[in-house]
């Protein structure tokens, strides 16, 4: 895909990966960046800074979703480039020792946010792309959408659950121009990771700087990649799960209980 001249929105915008998305689509030639968030302030700031337009929009409204799309399709033209990038980490489990600590709150609004977002975004978008003749998702998942991670089950699962909607938007609007990226990350030096100890085991490869997550994102997309992992490791080690699942979660549990342990 070609990112110089196209309308790209990015939700969570406004700080992190998103915010980091928007100057870097800005920086490659997009012709117009509108930075959603919920936080409408920063997402108004961001904007300013690359003079595209910053959007207050909470991600689980569907209806809100549409509204919006439908007036930036009014007032700039058909989205070219849709980064679906707000997320949460919640129901972490500090002690290590259990994957049922999370509450039903947790679970629902963990799912309204890392699963439906995407789900609302490509429902109102995918039948105007479709018309259209394509048009591209960069949905932001986590390298837990394909391995998983210790400590918080309601992350894990529905990354999970991300990718596996994103597999399927991928090969069924694929005869229709549509393109899919998956953006997978370990440790990303963002306000999600503060109070994991550094990246938890997701930080035992290093963390990466939004920055550097960002380039690497429109590097993928500019390739039309559907997985793309900024920390390389992740591919060897889907390997592994998929060589010897067995194998696979007995060294997970070994990890753990070494990262429980103060060892790793």
């Amino acid at each position: 895909m070609q990112i110089k001249g196209v309308t790209a929105v990015v939700t969570g915008g406004a700080n992190g990966i998103g915010k980091a998305l928007a100057q870097a689509l800005h920086q490659r030639g997009a012709a117009r960046v509108i930075v959603a968030d919920l936080d409408g302030d920063k997402a108004q700031a961001v904007a300013q800074q690359i003079g595209g337009q910053g959007v207050g929009l909470d991600v689980r409204d569907g209806d809100a979703m549409g509204a919006m799309i439908d007036q930036i399709e009014a007032d700039h033209g058909p989205i070219g480039l849709f980064c679906s990038n707000a997320g949460v980490l919640m129901g972490l489990d500090d002690s290590l020792t259990t994957s049922v600590n999370a509450s039903d709150a947790e679970w629902q609004t963990s799912w309204e946010i890392n699963v439906m977002a995407h789900v609302h975004a490509a429902r109102h978008l995918v039948p105007r792309m479709q018309a259209r003749g394509g048009g591209y998702f960069l949905n932001t998942v986590s390298a837990a959408g394909v391995l998983n991670q210790i400590g918080c089950a309601v992350y894990g699962t529905t990354k999970h659950a991300a990718i596996g909607f994103a597999e399927n938007l991928a090969f069924t609007h694929r005869d229709g121009g549509i393109r899919v990226s998956v953006l997978c990350p370990q440790a990303v030096q963002t306000a999600m990771i503060e109070g994991t100890g550094g990246g938890g085991s997701a930080g035992l490869d290093g963390i990466l700087s939004p920055q550097d997550v960002a380039n690497c994102a429109l590097d993928g997309v500019e390739a039309e990649r559907f997985l793309i992992l900024p920390h390389p490791q992740v591919a060897g080690y889907m390997e592994h799960k998929l060589a010897d699942y067995d194998r696979w979660l007995g060294g997970m549990a070994k990890l753990q209980r070494m990262l429980r342990e103060g060892q790793a």
